[in-house]
Parts: C-alpha cells; structure tokens; sequence
C-alpha cells in the first residue's frame, strides 16, 4: 500500500487540531457519529477540551486517492515532550503550523528541533491569514530564522509554504484568502515533499513500540510502526524489552488505523502504524521481532525528568469524605500505572510511606494530578521542587529558557521580579509596542511565577518555557515574602467572621464552606502566618439598629485553583486534592504542636 506518515507541530492554539479536523472532514472520513458536528476531534480527552491544548498524541488515518496518510497529533507543551519524542519516531515528514499574526512561538522550537534532528521533511502552513492583524510574511521571515538558529541543513532550510484558514478548510500556495477553494493543497503538498516510509517487508520482522493503550477485552494494547517485515494477525511474534530479554507471544488481536478509530485487520507490512495486542507485559520503546530472527531497535532515548513532588495518603479532618479511592494501595497503583504510558514520569517508594513522582515541569504533574482527582483519588502533594544533580562537587540544578511577551509599560516590573529570582536575560526587542525577552532562570525562580506574572502583565502578557540546561545552583533564595491566613477551629465559615476577618488579607473562601482547623483560608500580605476564625458568628440579641449590617462589604475571594494552591504553598502547607476540593493545608494542623516542632521540641 502507498503510505504517508506525517506528524502535525504546532505551537498551543495556532490552529493544529482544526486543521486535522478540516484533513478528516474533506477527505470523507468517517469519524463516527459521536463526533458529527463536533470541533477539535482529536482533542478527545475533557482536560484537553477544557484547556485548549493537546496533551496525548493520538493516531487518525485518511486515505486520499490511493495513498493511505496516517496522521499524528502531537503535543505542543514542552512539558509534554516524553509524549513528542517518540512519537516523532512514527513520522516521516511533518506540518509546521505557524500563526501569521504571531509567527513561530517557543512552544514550537522545542518539537521542531527534534524533528529536525530526526531528518524530518517539513512542510510550513502559515495558518489563520484571515484574521486582520495577520503578518504573512514576517511569519515565513521568522520561521526561517529559527531554522537557522536551531541548525537546519540546507535541504531542510529550503522547506515548502502554504497559506491556510483551517477554521474555513481552505489553504493555497499563496496568501489570498479569496483564492483558496478547500484544503487539498495540503494533501498535495504531503504527496509530493513527504517520502514514502523506509522498510523492508522481505526483511525479517521489526516494529517499535510508541505508545500504551488498555482495552477492558483485550489487555494491553501496543501501537507502533512496522521499521521492517510483514506481520499478521494470529502470527507468532518475539517480544524484546529494555534489558534485551526475549519471549515469545501469539498476537491475539491485529488493527490499523482508519479514520479516528481502529480496525481489525489480517496483515500489515513495513512503514504502517498498527496496533497489536497479546504481549501482557509489552512497554514503550520496545521491539516486536520474528521469531526466527529477532533483532531489536534501538531503545527510545528520553530526556530526564526536572521537577519532583512528594504524594501522600489523605490524613486531613476531612480524609475519606469525598473520594471513592483513597488507600495507599490504590493510589501506589494508580502511579505505578501510568508509567506504563508516560515515559517522562518516575515514581520512587518512601520509607514513610509517600511517593516520590518526578515530571518534566509544574504542568506535566498538576494535569496527572487532574486526571487523579476526576478518576475519583483523593491524596496529598507537596509543594514542587527541582531535582538536583551532583557534578565535580558542585549542586546542579535545572535551568528554563523563558520567553515574554508583555506591553511595554510592564517589561520594568517582570524583568526586576526575574532578575530577583536570579533570572538573566538573554534577549530583548521591542515591536509595536510590545516587549519580546528572552531569560534563561533557574527552574526553582519559576515556582509561584505565573500568578505574579498575570497580575503584573494585567492579563495582557504571555510567558513560555523549556528545559535549557543543569547549571549550579545559588545559595541565596528568597523566601516567600507572604504568610498564611489560617483557620483557627474546625467549623463552616461565616459572613459575619469573614467580613471580621478580611482586612487581615486576601480570602479565599466565600461563607458557608466547611473548613478545618489548620486549613490555609487566605493570604497575609506580611511574611508570617496568623490565625483567625472564619466561623465565627455574631451574638444574637434581641436589640437591633436600624442601618445594622448595611454599611459592610465582603470582598470577593479569590478562588485557588489546583494550578495556583501549588504554586501558593511552600516547605510548611501541602496540597489536599479530592473530587469535590482543591485545599491548602499546614502540614501540622495544631499551632501548639508546630511551635514545639519549630523549637525542636519533639
């Protein structure tokens, strides 16, 4: 069969699942009738609807004239990058998605330079021309320039455009919207510059793992791309894992891919992505040989994680109230599941019963968080700390490359509150009134950044990061120059004791919330924590004034998220993640017992 694998890279919302949507629409796929009418097929996961961004990479196929295309999604965060790596290895050439008022972002330098070291054929789609600040050509000058800077050869540097509205599903060789007539240019594009898969299919067997799925039926799940050789369904296959070890297996089960879905089929050779199942114990990056002559792949290599958290068993007042899964046995196989798919995690046991997950970045764990708690987990985390390496006796820590845009009369504050957390800018240029600047800062000075970042840009700036380099580590880190606002007893806040209350700082609870004593309900704008009682109500009388009550106001609180209570916490507070809540404790609820354990009295 006439084959085409092409993976699609872009950055967060320049258009890349839309323009997948349009791929599948306008070649007759059939996407099942769940997704008739639906935008953003790909983006089948809810966190993935809800924040507008590809986590996991995910398979289509379409077939246009007699060549079969398979098509892959892939992630556009960096934290996601375990995901991109591998699947990376499916492709053969690839779509850049670039928006033509913005240009090429940060997010898609990362994915684009390992496309580029893979020896990828890229083809550029300057994407939404249609809007009215659009910038066609400072787009193609731009991505031109982070060819070159990320190294391209010349062959990769004198890479094919095309124009496109993916919204509308239209696209052209040239920058006129009133020219274009449906998306097929694209499909014409990929046939010419996108080369056939390599492979052998009279060679012995070889397929390489890239990703996990599970099936309630048919176990453990396998896709991957046929390097060499035929297989077929119920064949006998020898599956070879990371140490080299080798077992025989029967194929229970052979699919391809056909639309957004799978289908059975009786045979598949060199160059196809299929699925497989049967192999109980089969994990990314590894082979499935003949049995005759088994010969493994190279191993995928995957950068290490930077950022770890400690999880917990729940043991607040409120433990057990709100979630189904809540013992340590449940959520240690929770974790230990989803290594099984994610080859950028690492989970260690602790002796006293914790666990030690490690990510690529503060995003990477809170969506594994999300995913926990939706699933219906209920458990602790600890605040995020960077993972550090020793080398010639010095302490290595993880260093980002961080990209802003921000107007102009906010560039002063964000470069001083980098520069304090011991940022140092590399770049800076200025167009239109907007501020581009570029920092390399320590992984750490990030923590808590974001927030600050919203507020101090007025919702106007944008901030992206990516790993950048191990580097030794300062002395001198400030600490968080705000305390906590704590609940005194055990109770449901009150109006009446919040509107008391208020003046002490930033609440983050409304009345009627239950809370417990030691919970974290607010924000102290100076350096030390207080203790207040947010259930407390008024005395009653049978006195009353006429204007009581009237002249008080209860500020709005300010509702912390996941994402922003692991920011918030530090050494002292942890994290309390149900179903239901997001809270933010003190690690020892009592005040008198924390004042003992901070004097060393035990």
């Amino acid at each position: 069969m006439n084959i085409r694998n092409i993976a699609i890279i872009a950055h967060v919302d320049h258009g890349k699942t839309t323009l997948v949507d349009a791929l599948l629409r306008q070649s007759k796929t059939d996407v099942g009738k769940e997704n008739v009418g639906m935008t953003c097929i790909l983006d089948s996961n809810e966190l993935e609807r809800e924040r507008g961004i590809t986590i996991f990479s995910k398979n289509a196929s379409v077939q246009w004239g007699d060549t079969k295309i398979n098509i892959i999604d892939t992630p556009g965060h960096a934290d996601f990058g375990g995901e991109v790596e591998r699947v990376l290895n499916m492709a053969n050439g690839c779509l850049l998605l670039v928006d033509a008022k913005e240009g090429p972002m940060p997010q898609t330098r990362f994915v684009l330079k390992k496309a580029l070291e893979m020896g990828l054929k890229v083809i550029v789609v300057i994407n939404k021309i249609d809007k009215p600040a659009a910038r066609p050509d400072f787009a193609v000058n731009k991505t031109f320039d982070l060819f070159v800077e990320l190294g391209a050869k010349d062959d990769a540097l004198d890479f094919p455009i095309l124009y496109a509205v993916a919204k509308q599903g239209k696209a052209g060789e040239e920058a006129d919207v009133t020219r274009m007539q449906d998306i097929s240019p694209v499909f014409e594009a990929i046939m010419k510059h996108v080369p056939e898969p390599s492979g052998d299919p009279a060679k012995p067997l070889q397929m390489l793992v890239t990703t996990i799925t599970g099936d309630n039926f048919k176990g453990r799940i396998a896709t991957g791309r046929i390097y060499n050789g035929i297989i077929k369904a119920g064949q006998d296959i020898m599956h070879i894992n990371r140490k080299g070890e080798m077992k025989k297996y029967r194929l229970m089960s052979l699919m391809t891919f056909c639309g957004l879905g799978r289908m059975e089929a009786q045979e598949a050779s060199a160059g196809d992505i299929v699925a497989v199942a049967g192999i109980s114990n089969v994990n990314i990056g590894e082979t499935i040989a003949s049995v005759e002559t088994p010969i493994a792949l190279p191993l995928l290599d995957i950068e290490e994680p930077t950022v770890k958290m400690t999880f917990m068993v729940n043991d607040s007042p409120f433990a057990g109230k709100e979630g189904k899964m809540k013992t340590s046995r449940q959520i240690r196989e929770r974790l230990y599941k989803e290594l099984e798919t994610d080859m950028a995690l690492r989970v260690a046991d602790n002796a006293d019963g914790t666990w030690e997950v490690s990510g690529r970045g503060e995003l990477h764990l809170s969506i594994l968080i999300e995913r926990m708690r939706r699933e219906g987990y209920e458990f602790q985390v600890s605040r995020p700390q960077v993972i550090v390496k020793e080398a010639n006796g010095k302490r290595m820590v993880p260093y980002e490359n961080v990209y802003i845009e921000v107007p102009e009369a906010y560039a002063g504050t964000i470069i001083q509150k980098l520069g304090m957390r011991h940022g140092e800018m590399k770049a800076m240029g200025a167009e239109q009134g907007i501020n581009f600047i570029e920092f390399v800062v320590p992984t750490r000075g990030l923590f808590g950044f974001r927030s600050e970042f919203i507020t101090d840009s007025h919702g106007l700036g944008i901030i992206n990061t990516n790993f950048c380099k191990y580097d030794a580590d300062f002395e001198n880190w400030p600490e968080r120059d705000k305390g906590s606002l704590i609940a005194s007893e055990t109770g449901v806040t009150n109006m009446y004791g919040l509107i008391k209350t208020q003046e002490r700082g930033q609440l983050f609870f409304g009345p009627g919330i239950p809370v417990y004593k030691g919970q974290v309900v607010g924000q102290n704008p100076r350096a030390e924590d207080i203790r207040i009682n947010v259930c407390k109500t008024k005395h009653l009388t049978n006195v009353r004034s006429k204007g009581d009550g009237v002249s008080e106001h209860f500020n709005t609180p300010k509702i912390m998220g996941l994402e922003e209570a692991l920011e918030y916490i530090d050494d002292s507070e942890l994290v309390e993640v149900t179903p239901q809540s997001v809270r933010i404790r003190k690690i020892v609820l009592d005040e008198n017992e924390a004042k003992r354990k901070e004097r060393g009295i035990v």
